[in-house]
């Protein structure tokens, strides 16, 4: 038997898109209702300001649908990935001056990389080169995403480990989309902790781009990671 249905709808403020959502910050709400490491695959864009049904199976797999159509599935997953050193916050600060996204953006208002965002509604991660197929960027997260107990939400770290596995493979107007993102938080951070996220290249097969993507704290503590599925549209028929 499943259990019964739940929704969740998604405000604008976590767009990526103009009329869809942030694909980490949405798969950050689906993974509430997955046991332990959560692997969610995206099979369309999930809409803004819409009530999606969110169902849970009796082997713990889990359904996200508008009416007929199917947004996501998820489950339980083991991440196995090996993550790189970190850069330090100094050195994260300077990568960003260099972000691809300031100069071309396809999603100049996304809720972590856009950069027509402005402090306080946006995360304002802009993850700049790093090194070799490898980028990082600065964060320090502000007072709008705090609880109660002065911690920011999971949600919040899945948003923060999605864009900047982008630009590692994409230049900011290339369109790709995220198709499957495993994600573990480690532990939230705290509001205005500085933090530094990473993204790194780990294979790419033709329209596929798996990338890794992790959160540190001030220490060098690991935070949370992420493997990531980014793919690029099919080139129209001539």
């Amino acid at each position: 038997m499943s259990e019964a249905a739940r929704y969740i709808s998604i405000d604008t403020r976590f767009r990526g898109p103009s009329d869809s959502a942030n694909g980490g910050f949405f798969c950050g709400m689906v993974a509430r209702f997955v046991n332990g490491t959560a692997r969610v695959r995206l099979h369309a864009p999930p809409p803004l300001r819409t009530p999606l049904q969110v169902m849970r199976g009796a082997d713990g797999a889990v359904e996200v649908t508008h009416g007929e159509r199917r947004i996501a599935t998820a489950g339980s997953a083991v991440l196995d990935l090996v993550v790189p050193a970190p850069t330090d916050y100094m050195t994260a600060l300077e990568c960003s001056r260099h972000y691809a996204g300031f100069n071309a953006h396809a999603f100049e208002e996304c809720f972590v990389c856009g950069p027509a965002r402005r402090a306080g509604d946006g995360l304002r991660l802009f993850a700049g080169p790093a090194g070799a197929q490898r980028v990082a960027a600065p964060w320090r997260p502000d007072a709008s995403l705090a609880g109660s107990d002065g911690k920011i939400a999971a949600e919040y770290m899945y948003a923060a480990l999605d864009c900047p596995g982008y630009f590692v493979v994409g230049n900011g107007a290339t369109v790709m989309l995220l198709g499957e993102f495993t994600a573990h938080v480690d532990r939230v951070v705290h509001v205005d902790e500085p933090c530094v996220v990473i993204g790194w290249h780990i294979a790419s097969e033709g329209r596929k781009h798996r990338v890794g993507t992790a959160v540190f704290d001030e220490d060098g503590e690991l935070c949370g990671r992420a493997l990531g599925l980014w793919i690029a549209p099919r080139a129209p028929a001539a």
